[in-house]
């Protein structure tokens, strides 16, 4: 076993479990979630980005379009799974705006996949497959490490990292920087190129979240009467 075999099995090692980690970190978020029953300001809009991605991660992982991939399809099998139940969270202790919008959201989201699916493997080409499919995985990874810049912009207004949870992004950065290097080691573009974004806008999501969450502490330091005798 030469070294980039074994660094290729420690990077899939680890990537399965930021990538379990990345999925159970909003888990906090919805326990209060349910004990509140609202969603408050917390956004849906990243668990709708991340079904779509799953769904079509997996795809990507299947072998009806990529060969060696079986990492990037059990991965984001489980990952489906999660999201799907944050979703249907999201649907029931919503305001009745936010459950019709999550609702359509999730609706268009199968629809979509239905259609890739089928679309895809009406395409003889296994390549011209592969390559159409990993464009598409390419853009949905894309996609879903942006989702999170609503968080950001809400974080920079606000000033508080209350609606942005740490484990969620630190899981994001190591999920992202570990599927980066699988894809580097696969030399599968469709992997590495969307996942090095993702492990920008990771570090981006860190920064903020330690300037703004010392901000607050230092704040709160503040003595709550202040004498200028």
């Amino acid at each position: 076993m030469n070294a980039s075999t074994i660094m290729l099995f420690l990077v899939i090692v680890a990537g399965n479990i930021f990538a379990f980690g990345l999925f159970v970190s909003p888990v906090q978020t919805f326990r209060r979630i349910v004990r509140n029953r609202s969603t408050e300001q917390f956004s849906g809009l990243p668990y709708i980005y991340a079904l779509l991605n799953c769904l079509i991660c997996m795809w990507y992982g299947t072998p009806f379009i990529s060969s060696d991939n079986l990492l990037v399809l059990t991965v984001n099998s489980v990952g489906a799974v999660f999201q799907l139940v944050y979703i249907v969270l999201f649907i029931i202790y919503g305001e009745k705006p936010t459950k019709v919008r999550m609702l359509g959201l999730l609706l268009a989201v199968l629809v979509l996949f239905a259609i890739i699916v089928a679309g895809s493997l009406q395409i003889v080409d296994f390549q011209m497959r592969w390559m159409v499919v990993g464009l598409l995985s390419c853009a949905s990874l894309i996609s879903m490490f942006a989702s999170p810049l609503f968080i950001i912009n809400l974080v920079i207004q606000t000033k508080s990292v209350e609606y942005m949870p740490f484990y969620l992004s630190l899981s994001t950065f190591l999920m992202s920087t570990s599927f980066f290097l699988y894809g580097l080691l696969n030399s599968d573009a469709f992997i590495f190129v969307p996942n090095g974004i993702g492990t920008i806008l990771g570090i981006v999501q860190l920064v903020l979240y330690f300037y703004y969450d010392k901000s607050s502490r230092e704040d709160s330091e503040e003595p709550l009467i202040v004498s200028y005798e």
